[in-house]
């Protein structure tokens, strides 16, 4: 049984592998005994992050590209083609909110930074579409792959102050079921696309709104705990099993798929 939930010697790409959540997955795929590809901008990153995951005994390669450009990733395409002979995972970890598209407590819509409303919807909808479109054409071409994208709490209700984040994450949940429709009808079904929507986390990019300087919750925090069933944040490592498991046969009948991962936010009216 447990042959069924293995992802060993598939090579899964991952952009946004120097991050938090990218880099706990690339680890996690290692210690699974996948062959790891690590995408990003920054190639000093990239090399620190896929150096430790050799020294723990992995097969791992640094690649870097601009997941917003279409050119950049094909390049890189080719380069995992000529290593690996084949692209069996992506994980479309990058993309997230950034300050320029969050409002303050005091602000509305129409005090929105419509540059960081474009910077934030493009990255999170774009950067999704394309490393979706040039590593998919691999795994069309191979008859066989699984894609996995991120989507949010966002998509589920509105989540005040981050409009731009909210609207892009809906876009994804809408994207991940469109193409997973268009791929199985297309290239058969050996190709799937599913989602995640990651509850509440403690990352970079989110730490200064839920987490006081003195380490104590934000009013934002508390209001997040009082919601999630749980009453606590996730670990980032909770969102391994998942993702593994919808990278691996033993979903093999799941596509368009979104999965909550959250401690019970989504499920929760609050009262």
């Amino acid at each position: 049984m447990n042959e069924i939930f293995s992802i060993k010697e598939k090579v899964a790409v991952i952009t946004g592998a120097s991050g938090v959540l990218g880099g706990s997955l690339a680890k996690s795929f290692i210690e699974a005994g996948a062959k790891v590809v690590a995408i990003g901008r920054n190639q000093e990153t990239l090399d620190a992050r896929v150096k430790e995951l050799i020294e723990s005994g992995g097969n791992a390669l640094a690649i870097e590209a601009n997941i917003m450009n279409i050119e950049s990733l094909q390049n890189a395409s080719k380069l995992i083609l000529e290593k690996y002979g084949k692209i069996d995972i992506l994980l479309n970890i990058a993309g997230g909110n950034i300050p320029s598209a969050t409002l303050s407590p005091d602000q509305s819509f129409f005090d929105m930074n419509m540059e960081g409303w474009d910077e934030v919807t493009d990255l999170n909808i774009n950067g999704t579409v394309y490393p979706s479109f040039v590593f998919g054409k691999a795994m069309a071409d191979q008859g066989s792959g699984s894609i996995i994208n991120i989507s949010s709490m966002a998509a589920y209700s509105a989540i005040t102050r981050v409009g731009g984040y909210a609207a892009a994450k809906s876009a994804i949940t809408n994207f991940t079921q469109w193409l997973a429709t268009d791929l199985a009808l297309k290239f058969g079904d050996k190709i799937r696309v599913n989602a995640v929507a990651p509850g509440f986390f403690i990352g970079d990019q989110n730490r200064a709104i839920l987490i006081n300087p003195d380490g104590s919750l934000t009013d934002r925090s508390k209001k997040v705990i009082a919601k999630t069933p749980m009453q606590r944040f996730g670990e980032v490592e909770e969102l391994n099993g998942t993702v593994q498991f919808l990278c691996s046969d033993a979903a093999s009948f799941i596509t368009g798929a979104l999965i909550p991962v959250d401690g019970g936010f989504s499920a929760f009216s609050g009262v």
